[in-house]
């Protein structure tokens, strides 16, 4: 899916070649903190791409990104030496090769070899018969290459099986058995949908519906989020029926769960303590029918633009954008809150569908890390919220360790504060909560992100 075109511009040339294009996108995220989506809208503002190459740059850079360790797992059959000693350029060419003979059907084997050996004529000449060597063993020994046993490897077998790194796929083994965890794996390799949430104070949701249908635009009501939209085909966001208008915010349905399950009230007093980019300062906007008091803060100041960009496009005016620091001394220093959103910054465990190159980059050391900033942010809220205040904790995370474990150590410290089970609020949601009362969505469960939230009230 295409998505809003960053203004940011690219660091290397754009080209009139998918695969180029590709490859260097590729490149450019090897060993950086970069974002695929941005670097790929960066790539597809210039124009240079058109019809069908558009699909196919995308499509390579995040379908590799997407099934790099299986990837890996292969050519560690089909090349001499490790993987980790050939070349960056070598092995991005290896794997863009292999990503077109392995899923790409419309892609015939013979273009897709002869388009990389051209391509790494291009980029670098000397390793074109390496190139040329191992895509044509690949033809030859598909068959008969495999991956580990799963009954006696379980963890290589579900990170080669299903591209994820392996101590990921022990964190998931850990949390399911192993038809699940490859359920989730599987899931999290997928293409994601595109969602929307509509401006219930604009417009209903079978209002937008109905736009979206006459524009001839595949799209249907999401299963839990009273708000949500699925888009069912390619489109371009700005693109879409109501854009300018307002009508719509896009937004994952868990995370528009999150909204609900503060379920703030008209007149409020609300602060959303990790507001970028804004999606769900905006919902508790909506939910309050735009008659209260929001801060949003972040520390930020860049993305505290695109809450005030979203609730201006939006036409919501009680949102109020601060950038701060949530665990400075001076933090909204006097301040208390009727109700608390802290969305925290996490791992994004529960995102990499959407985001796959963050899960090469993540290890066991960043979700400590995650984890130990959680916990400060956490009493940093609770320390704003009234008596009588509710308070959301939520991550985009599939970790326990952000999770569970974050709230479990936070009640062992507050003992004014206990779980409300959210069960028993949002019972048309049973499905998405816990035996705890947390609301946990799943990938493969509920067709959504990764989401976890635990609603807390202060009882005195």
């Amino acid at each position: 899916m295409l998505r809003f075109m960053s203004k940011q511009k690219s660091a290397t040339p754009a080209t009139s070649s998918p695969r180029q294009a590709a490859y260097s996108t590729l490149q450019r995220l090897a060993n950086s903190s970069l974002h695929a989506d941005d670097l790929v809208d960066q790539e597809l503002s210039h124009n240079q791409l058109q019809g069908p190459d558009r699909g196919l740059f995308a499509e390579l850079v995040f379908g590799v990104l997407r099934r790099q360790g299986t990837l890996d797992h292969y050519l560690k059959q089909l090349v001499q030496q490790p993987l980790e000693r050939l070349e960056l350029p070598v092995l991005l060419l290896l794997r863009l090769g292999l990503y077109q003979l392995r899923y790409l059907d419309r892609v015939p084997s013979h273009a897709a070899v002869h388009a990389t050996v051209e391509l790494t004529n291009t980029i670098l000449p000397r390793a074109k018969g390496l190139i040329n060597g191992v895509l044509r063993s690949y033809l030859r020994q598909q068959e008969t290459l495999t991956l580990p046993d799963p009954t006696r490897q379980p963890i290589a077998w579900l990170a080669a099986a299903y591209a994820v790194p392996e101590w990921l796929a022990e964190q998931w083994l850990q949390q399911f058995p192993q038809s699940e965890a490859a359920g989730l794996a599987a899931a999290s390799a997928e293409i994601p949908p595109l969602t929307l949430r509509v401006n219930s104070l604009k417009i209903s949701r079978s209002g937008l519906l109905e736009r979206l249908h006459a524009a001839e635009i595949t799209a249907e009501p999401c299963r839990f989020a009273p708000e949500g939209i699925q888009i069912l085909q390619r489109c371009q966001i700005t693109s879409l029926p109501g854009f300018e208008e307002g009508l719509f915010m896009v937004q994952d349905e868990a995370s528009q769960l999150v909204a609900h399950l503060l379920a703030p009230q008209t007149g409020e007093q609300i602060l959303d303590m990790c507001a970028a980019p804004g999606g769900k300062a905006t919902h508790l906007a909506q939910l309050m029918n735009d008659q209260g008091s929001i801060i949003a803060t972040d520390l930020n100041a860049r993305r505290i633009r695109r809450i005030c960009e979203s609730a201006d496009r939006l036409e919501l005016t009680s949102i109020k954008s601060v950038a701060a620091d949530a665990l400075g001394n001076d933090y909204l220093e006097g301040l208390q809150f009727d109700r608390i959103l802290l969305d925290a910054p996490c791992s994004g465990l529960g995102v990499i569908r959407r985001n796959p190159e963050a899960k090469w980059r993540l290890n066991p050391a960043e979700i400590s890390r995650c984890a130990a900033r959680q916990r400060l942010l956490i009493d940093a809220a609770a320390s704003r919220l009234k008596p009588g205040g509710v308070l959301v904790y939520a991550t985009c995370s599939t970790a326990i360790e952000e999770d569970e474990t974050i709230i479990k150590d936070f009640l062992s410290r507050n003992p004014q504060f206990v779980v409300e089970n959210g069960a028993q609020l949002f019972p048309a949601w049973a499905d998405l909560f816990d035996g705890s009362g947390y609301l946990r969505a799943w990938p493969h469960r509920h067709g959504t992100d990764g989401f976890f939230a635990a609603r807390l009230h202060r009882v005195a």
